[in-house]
């Protein structure tokens, strides 16, 4: 029996729904069966109700009050409802809930008393970024003024630029946050329809074994252990080098090893151990300009590293970093203007050995308050070519040359090669084809 496929289609073999799509055919469905009165077409929702008291101290009291068997709320001259101070707020071990234990504040009046629940603890997380705005506003969560400054106006997106959760958040924080706020602007409290304008849910780290960290397990790796042997610095670079932000990634202490050897690579930029072994300023180090291939891999790593804070890839940022200390870190004599570009870059993720670098050059201010770098895009285009020699077949030079190189000067380069004069001694050259932007071939007898 061949099982029956349910994925997105076309629709074959079934009288006039044959050619749909599998959306197509659904709704031609619906409409035939409510035309012949056998059904009709509804919306089932996954939304069920959600219990939203807690029977704790901490958390918002609900400006509820019961008299009679009967509850009301409270009035507005009875707002904010503010928790009684209390020596022992630890669960009763009775249905009743800590606050119940405040007698005075749970008597409202002879016959009412008040609601001794709490509400959740996401219930204040869904509209806490509306308060930053105007904190200490007493009469209003937040002034029409502080509204429109902050949360913008005249339906812009919202004031929330980059909201960063976890995956527990994707979903269920997403859609009370959302609801609490438009909430608000229904009632004519705020001028936006939606609080955030881009959101970013990071993966879990897990453990080596590739399972969530977990005592039990035995796979709970801890950020002290890391750092007494690493440092700050190579924890916070490694957790961003791990991968895209968003997935989930096991740890590796040979990642953190990796990320540990790369900022030694930055040290030794600019470091050296003197005789008595104390480390001192590298005397490779020299006021001189960067070669054109030295240019375009500094400003190619500006842009790459600008773009992809922005797009929150740290790990490929991390990455034109690795390529850029390659390329200067045995180079000698080294530019010093490399590590006045590198580390600006390298302050948001290394600040500590950045700002230690810094320092110990002489550089003016601090590197994580030094202007941001600029990519020159002139910079980046390539102004040479690399060009593969042969001598009767065998490769024996490889040339570097202008991309503006005339056909005449690229033979004259080739023929006066030290390779080539090697390789061709005793030999008549016969014949020099050019083939432009990829090679020379000589032909010698």
């Amino acid at each position: 029996m061949l099982p029956c496929f349910s994925g997105e289609g076309v629709v074959v073999n079934s009288g006039f729904l044959d050619g749909m799509t599998t959306a197509q055919a659904k709704k031609k469905i619906i409409a035939w069966l409510e035309e012949n009165g056998l059904g009709r077409g509804t919306v089932n929702f996954k939304l069920r109700d959600w219990l939203f008291s807690r029977q704790r101290y901490w958390g918002e009291p609900f400006p509820i009050v019961w008299e009679n068997g009967q509850h009301r709320a409270l009035s507005a001259t009875d707002l904010p409802v503010i928790q009684p101070d209390m020596e022992d707020f630890k669960p009763t071990g009775t249905p009743e809930p800590p606050l119940s234990k405040a007698t005075d504040w749970v008597r409202y009046s002879e016959t009412a008393r008040r609601e001794t629940n709490t509400m959740p603890q996401w219930a204040g997380s869904c509209w806490y970024y509306l308060r930053f705005c105007d904190p200490k506003n007493a009469n209003r969560f937040l002034s029409e003024g502080a509204d429109q400054y902050w949360m913008g106006k005249e339906g812009k997106p919202g004031g929330v630029d980059l909201y960063v959760g976890g995956t527990e958040h994707a979903v269920l924080h997403l859609l009370y946050a959302r609801f609490w706020h438009k909430v608000l602007f229904d009632l004519g409290y705020l001028t936006t329809p939606e609080p955030f304008q881009r959101l970013v849910n990071q993966g879990m780290i897990l453990g080596p074994d590739g399972q969530k960290m977990s005592k039990s397990r035995g796979n709970v790796v801890t950020p002290d252990s890391v750092i007494s042997e690493y440092g700050a610095d190579s924890l916070r670079l490694y957790e961003m080098f791990m991968g895209p932000l968003e997935q989930m990634k096991p740890w590796s202490m040979k990642g953190v090893e990796g990320v540990y050897r790369f900022l030694g690579r930055v040290w030794r930029m600019a470091m050296e151990e003197n005789q008595e072994g104390a480390w001192v300023v590298s005397t490779d180090l020299a006021e001189i300009p960067l070669t054109s291939a030295q240019l375009r891999v500094a400003h190619a790593t500006i842009k790459k590293v600008t773009a992809d804070i922005r797009d929150l890839a740290f790990n490929t940022a991390i990455s034109q970093m690795m390529v850029f200390t390659n390329e200067f870190v045995n180079a000698k004599p080294r530019p010093i203007e490399a590590l006045r570009i590198l580390l600006p870059l390298l302050s948001p993720f290394a600040p500590h050995i950045a700002e230690e670098l810094w320092q110990r050059l002489g550089f003016e201010g601090q590197a994580s308050t030094h202007p941001w770098p600029v990519h020159d895009e002139a910079c980046l285009v390539e102004n040479e070519i690399e060009l593969v020699v042969q001598v009767n077949g065998k490769v024996r030079e490889r040339l570097t040359v202008s991309k503006q190189a005339t056909t005449e000067d690229i033979e004259h380069a080739a023929r006066t090669s030290a390779k080539v004069l090697e390789a061709t001694a005793g030999l008549a050259i016969v014949k020099v084809i050019v083939v432009p932007g990829k090679l020379v071939n000589i032909v010698a007898k």
